[in-house]
């Protein structure tokens, strides 16, 4: 017996999760441009209107991705269960995240036709789908949109980035359950930091970190906690979570030492997630109970609670669409794992070889264990210092010749970009628009791996190879070898060296243009892209030398 997480209904959500007490299922419909929508909102997304409301619909739809899942993420909801992004009949910019039921998960396909079937539980009706049995073949899908249409012109010559240098660079021990009080390994990082900046710490005016106050195992207390640990004095703080990926801390820093607010920002990063895990498993620590909200709403009852099954229905969309298989994921982590064999920091370092990936226990389709990152314990500081200090620091500094940080898709899982990872085209395409370079002139690609996936949807969002080429460009990973055209990941990434949260790629973009990145560096390298978020939203960096 399947036990649901219950979403909690808003002012907002309440009629759509109750109008399935007919056995119509009814989605947001606007009354001027005829549009569906989803989830419930008081605007229009096409024409903006705000005659909206609920409207009924057939309650057929089309399969557009999928992941079977095989991993235990909730004890009373257990696997195999398929969970799918739906898009319906009447328009398919209107999706749901859900289950498919009435049939075996390995009868699940991209273009498979379903039909709503509801279950109630308590004053709820979840939408679930099964087979169409009117179904005469495979549905439509949706077109890819071509999000660099909607990138603006810079705003100004003046560019935030020529104003500042990124001088110091730290980070504490990195393992599994370390049971380390996490803003102790935040005070090692960040002390680190700031003497490899050459800095003493009543210089530091500026504190941003990501995501600031977090109940599980992903921060340390925010800047509160550290600046009562230090007892520093900030001019100037963020600790905002919806910035452009988790180094939009450090993108926060930059705008604040380029207006003259700060003129040497400590960013910091801390996880603790593998201890936190330990800590629920043996009920030292209470899980928060209750029913779901938030973005979880519309994904925790059908079991959908990981990243790892929203990005799986982003791959097996592009697998269906481009007509590939796991070769580019399995060269992704085979050659991260070399990586790792290089840095005595990693914490997997074993060989692995490609028949390992495919042998290996699947987590959600289409990923394995080998496709999804490690999480771990650790920390990481950056220092972002006004570009006039530089030359007085002991290091080089590490220029930023461009951010990407443009939101042109929805910031939605399912409702936008299908292709490839949610909002990996955007920042993409906007790092490019505040640059002469090009992706020909990146050295070292230091790019977000949380799942193997989003490395092949930065490749493509990048330029680095077309959409749906990702697999004969990575030739079996020689081209992302240390040695080969474009070396990805040199320490490890996520994939091997640990769930650092995109900190991890800015340290070794720095170690890696400063010459430091022993026993794995890349020969020559001078300029560094790096990218950070498992989704939405998310941001690019590109750094170089002098």
């Amino acid at each position: 017996m399947t036990t649901r997480p219950l979403p909690q209904p808003t002012l907002a959500s309440a009629g759509f999760w109750r109008s399935g007490a007919d056995g119509v299922l009814r989605i947001a419909c606007c009354d001027d441009c005829g549009r569906y929508f989803h989830p419930p909102m008081p605007v229009c997304p096409g024409c903006r209107g705000r005659a909206v409301a609920l409207a009924p619909t057939s309650g057929k739809a089309v399969v557009v991705g999928f992941s079977v899942d095989h991993q235990t993420w909730l004890p009373a909801f257990p696997p195999p269960y398929v969970v799918a992004v739906v898009a319906l009949a009447e328009d398919d910019r209107a999706r749901l995240t859900t289950n498919i039921v009435g049939c075996e998960p390995d009868e699940v396909y991209v273009g498979m036709r379903v039909r709503v079937r509801f279950e109630q539980q308590e004053d709820v009706y979840l939408p679930l789908f099964e087979p169409d049995p009117e179904a005469d073949g495979p549905g439509p899908l949706p077109e890819p949109r071509d999000v660099r249409a909607a990138l603006r012109p810079m705003a100004s010559p003046r560019k935030y980035e020529d104003r500042v240098a990124l001088t110091g660079v730290g980070q504490s021990r990195v393992g599994r359950r370390l049971m380390v009080d996490p803003i102790s390994l935040t005070v090692d990082a960040c002390l680190a930091a700031v003497a490899d900046a050459g800095l003493d710490l009543d210089e530091i005016d500026g504190l941003s970190t990501y995501p600031a106050v977090s109940p599980t195992g992903m921060s340390e207390g925010g800047i509160t906690a550290l600046s009562e640990a230090l007892q520093l004095r900030p001019t100037w703080v963020n600790g905002g979570s919806e910035v452009p990926g988790q180094i939009g801390s450090i993108t926060a820093a930059m705008l604040a030492v380029a207006a003259g607010l700060c003129r040497h920002v400590l960013c910091f990063r801390t996880v603790w997630e593998s201890s936190h895990a330990a800590l629920v498993r043996s009920g030292e620590w209470q899980a928060n109970g209750g029913r779901a909200t938030g973005m979880l709403e519309w994904r925790a009852p059908f079991g959908a609670v990981s990243a790892a099954q929203w990005i799986g229905c982003h791959a097996s969309h592009y697998m269906h669409r481009y007509g590939v298989g796991r070769e580019a994921l399995g060269a992704i982590a085979v050659t991260t794992r070399a990586g790792a064999a290089r840095n005595p920091e990693a914490l997997y370092r074993d060989p692995l070889a490609i028949d390992d990936y495919f042998g290996a226990r699947l987590i959600t389709t289409p990923f394995g264990l080998y496709d999804c990152d490690v999480p771990c314990d650790g920390a990481v500081a950056v220092v972002v210092s006004a570009i006039e200090t530089a030359a007085d620091r002991p290091k080089a500094p590490v220029f930023v010749e461009a951010a990407g940080t443009a939101i042109l898709e929805r910031l939605s899982w399912d409702q936008d970009t299908l292709t490839h990872l949610p909002q990996s085209q955007g920042p993409s395409a906007h790092v490019w628009t505040r640059t002469d370079l090009t992706p020909a002139d990146v050295d070292v690609a230091l790019l977000y791996d949380g799942f193997t996936f989003n490395v092949v949807s930065w490749l493509e969002g990048l330029g680095f190879c077309g959409p749906g080429e990702a697999t004969a460009f990575l030739a079996g990973g020689k081209t992302i070898a240390l040695d080969g055209e474009l070396p990805l990941n040199p320490h490890g990434g996520q994939l091997s060296a640990g769930r650092l949260h995109g900190y991890g790629f800015v340290r070794e973009a720095m170690l890696q243009l400063r010459g430091e990145a022993h026993g794995r560096q890349v020969e020559g390298a001078r300029t560094a892209v790096v990218t950070s978020g498992g989704g939405v939203p998310s941001g690019v960096l590109l750094l170089r030398t002098a």
